[in-house]
């Protein structure tokens, strides 16, 4: 609320008539009615006594607040978006800008408008779009400067694209180390800029070594997800998992021997022995090509290591214990 509508707002509250509250003050009544319409502002000196007359405080009075609810910025936001559907883009700009003046400090609030109206101003392609970048950027850069991470590298990523647009690709990387080294974002972005400045082989190589990371990431979280259905005894979603892992080997071009070897826990925990013999096979004929990764053309710009010979015969040597093991139970049954 702006100074005038708490006044009149807290007036009323005190069943004062603008003319009460004119002679409490010393002041004309007209004078008591131009703040309220907000045409003019109270003298500083009068702050207090309005603010004590009034039963508030000056911060109150001020309407003075460092942050909104997270509920008022969306109800913001929604009649944002309807205003830069309806109305002048720059009549809406200005309106954005005085409520940001009105909120310095709400970090959300700043981040959020911005993106919204430098998205409008990009798809509507507006004859004069580039006199909004001091101070849509300055949003931006205001943001930069949040401890919420989550406000701070999603400022940094509108300013990315903003210099990526502009192929200004030196200041684009700059904004790239406000993300966090274990962001994958940031390598994607570094092999962006790698690629349209004519560092070819660091950007394939980046993209690879995503893919490569991003598929390891991506089995592991089905392992665990595999493991939590075996211990809620869930036989279907175990196997279902399991052909998720098989699938996403074969699509990453893993080799034959890690599209095999995900299922052989499950068949053990099942107790079926039929399975479990099947897979060892498998997994024995297959083990020449656990490093078959290494000859996919998907990660042919990366230096990938292929497995010892130590490892594949020490693997090999507990699959042939393991399926003499079951041999030798499913002889004694």
């Amino acid at each position: 609320m702006t100074i005038g509508d708490v006044i009149r707002t807290c007036r009323k509250k005190k069943g004062m008539t603008q003319e009460e509250m004119a002679a409490c003050l010393g002041v004309t009544a007209p004078a008591v009615n131009k703040w309220e319409k907000g045409s003019t502002l109270p003298d500083v000196a009068l702050l207090a006594p309005i603010a004590r007359l009034l039963g508030i405080t000056t911060d109150e009075l001020l309407s003075f607040q460092d942050e909104l609810t997270d509920e008022e910025i969306n109800q913001y936001l929604v009649t944002l978006q309807k205003d830069l559907e309806s109305r002048d883009f720059h009549e809406v700009f200005l309106s954005v800008k005085k409520k940001i003046e009105e909120y310095p400090n709400c970090e959300n609030l700043i981040w959020q408008a911005a993106v919204l109206l430098d998205a409008k101003r990009m798809t509507e392609e507006l004859p004069d779009k580039d006199k909004y970048d001091n101070t849509i950027f300055g949003w931006y850069e205001r943001c930069l400067r949040s401890e919420d991470e989550r406000i701070r590298s999603q400022a940094a990523d509108s300013l990315f694209h903003a210099f990526i647009r502009k192929e200004d690709y030196e200041k684009a990387a700059q904004y790239v180390e406000y993300l966090s080294l274990e962001n994958p974002e940031r390598k994607r972005k570094e092999a962006l800029i790698n690629s349209k400045t004519g560092k070819r082989a660091e950007a394939y190589r980046a993209c690879e070594e995503l893919i490569f990371s991003e598929y390891q990431h991506i089995q592991m979280v089905l392992n665990d997800l595999r493991m939590l259905y075996m211990e809620d005894d869930d036989h279907e979603m175990a196997k279902k998992l399991v052909e998720v892992s098989s699938s996403a080997a074969s699509a990453f071009e893993m080799g034959r021997y890690h599209e095999v070897c995900y299922g052989l826990e499950v068949a053990v925990w099942e107790k079926d022995a039929a399975w479990t013999s099947q897979l060892i096979q498998e997994i024995l004929d297959s083990i020449g090509t656990i490093s078959d990764f290494t000859k996919s053309r998907l990660y042919q710009h990366m230096a990938l290591k292929t497995a010892g010979s130590d490892y594949s015969a020490g693997l090999k040597q507990m699959l042939l214990d393991l399926k003499r093991e079951l041999d030798d139970t499913t002889g004694n049954l």
